[in-house]
């Protein structure tokens, strides 16, 4: 039998003790906000059908998604004339009727049109789980990763908003991450932007490429537009709009002169400053407005945000927005407006780890007993049962081995205290307890 390399999938990873419980930090700090805010959690399948996914994430998303080939003979709805003219196409719809999940705000919309009857809206969940995208492999950048996602849907109360972006804050500022930005625009701003400059029915054509200035500058954002249909006046005027400069005010005032009497502009003018000044009003100073912030996300329709880092050491840490009719595409007739915000927890790990914010963060064990005689088991288990019940995570070497096996194991375990219980310390009564970290001991009853 040929011998198989143990090696990761590409752009998957493993997570040993300490990792998963540097992870499982971030999760409950994120799970902890969520919850005081009224949220309630929900999981969803890893697989979804097919047509469920597409569509819904643009063009650039749809190439990005995992298809899983269909069970038994996947061949035997294709055509022999597809398979040898290569039509991808064809043969790719007829092969996959399922996908893993791309993001998990799709899978919510779903589950809420399948359970609206039995749902009190407005809705709050949070949901904590994998998504898969078939992008190329970075820092910060995998092709599985968990999203921390936290959404309000049935209400069009721009409170929702608010309340989110409080969320952002405090996660951050208990992780103890600094100089994180809030940034937000709003999807009616950038449809004024386009109706003023004439382009309306290139909306998203506009984002994708607005969507991508980190990336590529406003250059080559112009140089897409030109390919996309736009002309040199409408490049020029909107590369005006992407180079603004000052603070959120000062913004804010060049682009109502630039929309003018627009009314899907103002009504997004109107929507964002509601949300910059009630949270200013709760003491929250880093939430920023950019006209350049898109989210090439077709369903936006109102607030959106994305979370960075000052710095510029990381890409995106969080994101989300408004999406008012994303149920519709379940055939849902009434219209359920929702907003959601996201958190890229493998990319906030990465950040956590650069700046050597884990090390309060351990797999360690609180206590374990020196295994000093195998006929003393019973006691020894008698002994952990009572130290767990007063909140102690204990364990006990399985055999009477020699100490220095023992001590070495619990140096590599990370145990914090030792406990020694030998014949002197039955006589006494007594527990005997070596801190590992200074050495120190001392005695307790038992």
């Amino acid at each position: 039998m040929a011998t198989i390399k143990p090696q990761n999938a590409k752009g998957t990873r493993d997570f040993g003790p300490i990792e998963s419980a540097r992870r499982n930090h971030i999760f409950e700090t994120i799970k902890k906000k969520f919850q005081s805010h009224g949220f309630m959690p929900l999981e969803t399948p890893a697989v979804e059908n097919l047509n469920v996914l597409t569509g819904k994430y643009g063009e650039e998303g749809d190439k990005l998604l995992f298809r899983v080939l269909n069970s038994g003979d996947f061949l035997k709805k294709v055509k022999p004339e597809d398979l040898q003219e290569k039509n991808l196409g064809a043969v790719s719809s007829k092969m996959c009727e399922r996908g893993l999940r791309y993001d998990l705000t799709i899978p919510f919309a779903r589950y809420v049109c399948a359970n609206l009857n039995d749902l009190a809206l407005p809705f709050k969940r949070y949901q904590i789980q994998p998504v898969w995208r078939a992008d190329r492999p970075q820092k910060g950048r995998y092709r599985e990763f968990y999203q921390c996602d936290g959404d309000i849907i049935g209400t069009e109360s721009l409170l929702s908003e608010v309340s989110l972006v409080e969320v952002y804050h405090d996660v951050f500022k208990d992780l103890k991450i600094d100089g994180v930005e809030i940034v937000i625009n709003n999807r009616k701003i950038l449809q004024g932007i386009a109706s003023v400059l004439g382009v309306s029915d290139k909306l998203t054509d506009m984002t994708i490429a607005i969507d991508k200035l980190d990336k590529i500058g406003a250059e080559k954002v112009g140089e897409e537009l030109l390919n996309r249909g736009f002309n040199e006046d409408q490049v020029s005027r909107l590369s005006t709009l992407l180079t603004l400069e000052g603070n959120s005010d000062e913004k804010l005032a060049k682009i109502k002169d630039f929309l003018g009497e627009d009314e899907i502009g103002k009504l997004g003018l109107e929507e964002l400053e509601f949300v910059l000044s009630n949270v200013r009003e709760l003491g929250i100073e880093n939430l920023v407005f950019d006209p350049t912030l898109a989210r090439g996300l077709d369903y936006y329709t109102g607030c959106i945000f994305e979370v960075k880092l000052v710095d510029g050491s990381m890409g995106s840490i969080g994101g989300g927005g408004r999406y008012d009719d994303l149920t519709s595409m379940f055939g849902q007739k009434e219209k359920l407006s929702g907003v959601g915000i996201s958190f890229g927890a493998e990319r906030i790990y990465d950040v956590m780890l650069d700046r050597g914010l884990f090390e309060d963060i351990s797999a360690s064990v609180d206590y374990m007993i020196i295994n000093m005689d195998d006929n003393d088991q019973k006691e020894y288990l008698q002994i952990a049962r009572k130290f767990r019940s007063e909140g102690h995570s204990i364990e006990i070497y399985p055999t009477s081995a020699k100490m220095k096996k023992q001590m070495t194991y619990a140096n590599k375990r990370g145990v914090k205290n030792v406990i020694f219980y030998g014949e002197a310390e039955k006589e006494k009564g007594v527990l005997q307890i070596k801190d590992m970290l200074s050495g120190e001991q001392t005695e307790i009853s038992k």
